[in-house]
């Protein structure tokens, strides 16, 4: 079985080169074959030439520089067409997602039948490190709203706002992924075929180095994504 994971960057050249052999190293324990695929968005930091050096040491590593497009979702879309793997994962470029977690996520796909498999902040053993009040606050309001819009589909979901996560390549195949913004979790939940998700907990860590991405931009468009993703679930109802 083999495993392409997709790690999307915008500026993480401060993180990028300690993350890619955390990765490796965790990643060669678990005895599949993998592939990591970077999906940058033609950084300015250069984080795209960082990678392209490190592709000479590691041999499983890609390199998708983006110079039209721009967005979380659809740089993790983007990689998912390339990969070549039958499991599927993404994780976050600036270390705030242990890698260690990785491995617990395929083991749940291996040994669970898990279809997703999601690292989530919300079910024991989770949590953040050091988010203040309002941070905090932020994220369960955000989850509210997506159980509440989404209300069926992400019963069973106690994170589905995680950013890592690992899944079984059919449970996108033939799906037309709409994705917009960063939460590509959502679009999967939404428009994919499967039985079981299975959550896995971590920590997540807080940013050490470079700034965070998200702002109001991001924050629109979450709430329009979850509209779209609400209103197209009510006409499947009504039909």
């Amino acid at each position: 079985m083999k495993v392409s994971l997709v790690i999307p960057t915008y500026n993480e050249r401060t993180n990028i080169g300690t993350l890619i052999p955390h990765i490796y190293a965790v990643l060669e324990k678990t005895a599949h074959a993998f592939e990591i695929i970077i999906v940058d968005d033609d950084s300015p930091d250069g984080t795209w030439q960082v990678v392209q050096e490190m592709m000479r040491e590691y041999p499983e590593l890609r390199m998708l520089r983006r110079t039209d497009e721009r967005g979380l979702a659809r740089a993790v879309l983007r990689g998912w067409q390339e990969a070549q793997g039958e499991i599927l994962a993404v994780m976050d470029g600036d270390g705030q997602h242990p890698p260690e977690t990785l491995a617990l996520l395929l083991e749940t796909l291996d040994k669970q039948g898990a279809d997703i498999a999601v690292a989530s902040r919300h079910v024991p053993g989770g949590g953040v490190s050091q988010w203040n009040f309002w941070r905090r606050g932020v994220s369960w309001g955000a989850t509210l709203a997506a159980a509440w819009l989404l209300p069926g589909l992400l019963a069973t979901v106690r994170d589905p706002l995680s950013g890592y996560f690992a899944l079984r390549r059919s449970v996108i195949e033939g799906c037309m992924l709409k994705p917009e913004g960063y939460k590509i979790l959502l679009e999967v939940l939404a428009r994919g075929h499967y039985r079981a998700v299975v959550e896995v907990p971590y920590i997540f860590i807080e940013r050490r180095q470079g700034r965070s991405k998200l702002g109001l931009r991001q924050y629109r468009e979450f709430v329009t994504h979850l509209m779209h993703l609400s209103w197209e679930q009510r006409l499947r109802r009504r039909t």
